[in-house]
């Protein structure tokens, strides 16, 4: 199974946004939002603009496909 997870950690006076895929890829953002709900809905935006790594997830084999 494919898992993408979005979180914020705290950066500076605020919180930074991560995106990371299930294969140990990881984007962060480069700036800090004010609030969390912020760094998460611009980390699900980015997400969204990266219309070639959301292709890849289609792509991707299932694990049940990967052990036949």
């Amino acid at each position: 199974m494919t898992n993408i997870t979005l979180s914020a950690s705290p950066k500076g006076n605020g919180y930074q946004a991560t995106i990371a895929f299930s294969d140990g890829v990881s984007i962060n953002s480069a700036e800090a939002f004010p609030s969390i709900g912020e760094a998460i809905a611009a980390a699900a935006t980015k997400l969204l603009e990266m219309p070639d790594r959301l292709a890849n997830l289609d792509r991707q084999p299932s694990e049940s496909e990967a052990g036949s």
